[in-house]
């Protein structure tokens, strides 16, 4: 008698899982049956209540009952690292599943990041039918993050289902074909190793050597090498379990050491013999418990929808263990896209304060990004001031912070100056957030150094007047104008010289470069202003539309100056109605910004109104939120514009700068009902909240450090605070609708009218009408 291996048995027992796992765990899902988008309020099951995350991330899914065609209209998955979108391919009978990889990059730093150290095209795989497509219906699962639905063809249909696996970062994909479509075929295609960017791509430019393709242990793969060293492969293989198929495929890079050939087989290998139902487990739980850290209900289902596919995109998009976000994210568009490396000019700095108001820290790559790689910011100093002190960020930079070549931010006051100057201070304050919301030391000692040495760049440069002041000779707004006294470096100064007098003094460190932040604070020249409220800079007034809002950044998200102090009022708002006057050149973080500023100026219909603008897709120039929810300008992939206006719907809903923590600040009075939970703010302060008939009707805040809590409740009539246990709490008031409360670290407190006892629980609230899903649903 032959004995049969352990390891065989289980190879065996997976197969045959695998099997039951694509007839299971892997059929298309029908929703639950509260996902119908009218917000109302059922049972769960065992407990009497629903599962309102998982039913309001359902009803967010995307839908498609017409095939798509490319990257602006596709279904999208990734895990932060490979990612996928599928549509139409080259011919009737053909899709396509375009490939990418957040780590995938030139290594020639003798050029450029956008050029030598570029993202580099993967490949596409094929799925090919016998008969020509003729219906898609497909939906995106957000809350399991899977794509599922079928493919109806001349000859027949293929059912299937998608993931990108979340550990694994595998793509699999199940299929179950008709008769008719028995041999539908999977192919794959390399595109060309070369960066798409043509922006000053030097003539000597070549494009890496084309790729070797190859079988290993049945795995299909295509190894691409690098001329630089180390290469990229994509490996692939599908498996048949009898009228039912499995493909897995995935990417891996490698440099300096090639092993990405072996990698990549061996995690197709992996993914194959795994028990399938324990890896579909595992991924739907990690996507399932990243869905109930937070909730958002609103009336305007559409706005609501929105609001959690960004949330699915960003987590889709990045980790906070791996690359900071590029212009395309996880997913490569192949048509024109210049946009090859990391834009810290805006782009990331408003991609990534959702993590936080979310309280989705996982996420945060930039904070990341900032500890392990701080060294590589003295590349972007310009030479004769690389003092071991003092570090700046060019853009585009990789993902590692190297700007590639000579490049480096230029010297103020000379020819060569440029309009990143300010490009680290304002990347830092995505960091000085990520600390705010945690109120974790370790994040602001880690901080501290890397401030300091950002802004020592500038006092390079400051010098005192006739008047006493201290003044910066000539740089260049973002994309707009040159001016001495430039706001938006002004004004991440003042920000940075504060922060770092307030840091020391906190961390109790005897910084002999104290005075001289203090000096800067307390002499730094005031925002040149005009009838028209603050300048570009001295003399230079904003004369013609302009995307980018450079010099507003002191208002939002600095927020220096503060509506609630009368004498800030005036300056606030002339300023941002002469800016917003001209929005010929707007593009969409444009609107996003301008919906964020309107709520913290307690301005709430034109908060919504500039959110509705972008979002009912409203074409401005050659600009345009897509059916997916993805964003074009031109023909150019740019990822930060509806991920940033998540941020602008949080912003109506709670705020927590400056010592206050605002809840329902800017709501509009059209949405008499919101529902939020598990929002974070600054001072680390988790929040839950409930607005019924115009106000709130009850709040819960957790504080997670202590800190102060000063609360505008927006209650109506007499109220009176407990903690979790029904306990009075302590709390005085401050001013009318606003009260001081006393928390210790991790304590709560629910505030609520005197003698209401509230449903504490998160809800969907009632919808204002219909609207139909995102995707391309009819």
């Amino acid at each position: 008698m032959v004995e049969v291996s352990r390891r065989a048995l289980l190879r065996t027992a997976s197969v045959a899982a695998g099997a039951a796992a694509l007839g299971g765990l892997w059929a298309r899902a029908a929703p639950p049956a509260s996902a119908s988008g009218g917000g109302g309020e059922g049972e769960a099951a065992g407990h009497g209540r629903r599962d309102i995350h998982r039913d309001v991330a359902t009803d967010a899914n995307l839908r498609w009952a017409r095939l798509p065609a490319g990257w602006q209209d596709a279904p999208f998955l990734a895990n932060g690292y490979l990612g996928a979108q599928i549509y139409g391919g080259a011919t009737p009978q053909t899709l396509k599943l375009m490939l990418s990889h957040t780590q995938v990059q030139d290594q020639r730093g003798q050029w450029e990041a956008g050029i030598g150290l570029s993202r580099l095209p993967v490949g596409y795989l094929t799925l090919t039918f016998a008969g020509a497509i003729t219906a898609v219906d497909w939906t995106l699962d957000i809350y399991n993050a899977e794509l599922s639905g079928t493919v109806t063809t001349t000859q027949g249909s293929v059912a299937f289902s998608a993931l990108v696996h979340n550990d694994l970062g595998v793509l699999l994909v199940s299929l179950s074909p008709s008769a008719g479509e028995a041999n539908a075929a999977w192919a794959f295609q390399p595109l060309v190793s070369a960066t798409t960017r043509t922006i000053r791509k030097p003539p000597e430019y070549v494009a890496n050597p084309a790729p070797t393709l190859g079988i290993s242990g049945g795995v299909q793969y295509a190894e691409q090498p690098l001329l630089a060293g180390g290469g990229y492969t994509t490996a692939w293989r599908e498996r048949r379990f009898g009228t039912r198929r499995l493909l897995a495929a995935t990417i891996v890079y490698g440099f300096p050491k090639p092993t990405h050939t072996r990698d990549a087989i061996r995690g197709v290998q992996e993914a194959l013999s795994s028990n399938l139902d324990i890896l579909v487990a595992r991924h739907r739980h990690w996507w399932n418990s990243f869905h109930h850290k937070s909730f958002v209900s609103v009336p305007d289902k559409w706005i609501q929808r929105f609001y959690w596919i960004q949330l699915y995109k960003i987590a889709a998009s990045t980790r906070a263990d791996a690359p900071v976000v590029s212009e395309w994210g996880p997913w490569f568009p192949e048509v024109g896209n210049s946009w090859t490396a990391v834009w810290w000019n805006l782009n990331v700095q408003v991609t990534y304060p959702i993590v936080n108001s979310a309280n989705h820290p996982e996420l945060d790559a930039v904070t990341t990004t900032f500890r392990r790689d701080h060294a590589n910011l003295e590349l972007s100093v310009p030479p004769a001031y690389r003092d071991g002190e003092t570090y700046a960020l060019s853009h585009p930079s990789d993902w590692r912070l190297r700007p590639g070549g000579t490049r480096t931010v230029g010297v103020p006051g000379t020819p060569n100056k440029t309009d990143q100057t300010g490009n680290l201070l304002w990347g830092l304050h995505n960091v000085w957030l990520a600390y705010r919301h945690s109120m974790d030391e370790r994040v602001l000692r880690e901080l501290y150094p890397a401030l300091a040495k950002a802004l020592n760049f500038y006092r390079h440069f400051l010098t005192p007047g006739a008047d006493g002041l201290l003044h910066l000779p000539l740089t260049r707004s973002p994309e707009y104008a040159d001016a001495a006294d430039c706001t938006y470096d002004l004004s991440l100064i003042r920000w940075a010289a504060r922060t770092l007098v307030d840091t020391a003094a906190k961390l109790r460190i005897n910084d002999p470069r104290i005075k001289a932040w203090q000096e800067i604070s307390a002499k730094l020249v005031p925002y040149h202003q005009g009838a028209d409220g603050v300048l570009i800079g001295d003399g230079v007034p904003l004369a013609d539309s302009h995307r980018h809002f450079s010099h507003l950044l002191w208002l939002y998200p600095l927020r220096e100056k503060l509506w609630e102090r009368p004498g800030d009022r005036d300056v606030m708002r002339r300023t941002f109605d002469h800016w917003t006057s001209m929005q010929s050149l707007w593009h969409g973080y444009s609107y996003a910004a301008a919906s964020s500023m309107c709520s913290v100026m307690d301005a709430p219909e034109e908060a919504l109104k500039f959110l509705q603008v972008f979002l009912n897709r409203t074409i401005v120039g050659d600009t345009q939120l897509t059916p997916n929810t993805m964003y074009r300008e031109g023909a150019n992939f740019a990822i930060e514009s509806p991920i940033t206006a998540a941020q602008s719907i949080v912003d109506m809903q709670v705020q927590g700068a400056n010592g206050v923590l605002k809840v329902f600040p800017s709501v509009s009075a059209s949405w008499a009902e919101a529902s939020f939970a598990g929002l974070r703010t600054e001072g680390a302060f988790v929040v839950d909240a409930s607005r019924r008939g115009g106000a709130t009707d009850w709040i819960r805040v957790h504080s997670e450090a202590g800190e102060p809590l000063v609360l505008e409740h927006g209650i109506r009539g007499d109220i009176e605070v407990r903690d979790g246990w029904g306990r009075p709490v302590p709390w005085r008031a401050e001013a009318p609708g606003r009260i001081a409360v006393r928390l210790r670290r991790g304590g709560t407190a629910v505030i609520a009218r005197r003698g209401a006892r509230p449903d504490l629980d998160p809800r969907d609230v009632t919808a204002l009408g219909t609207a139909p899903a995102w995707g391309l649903p009819g």
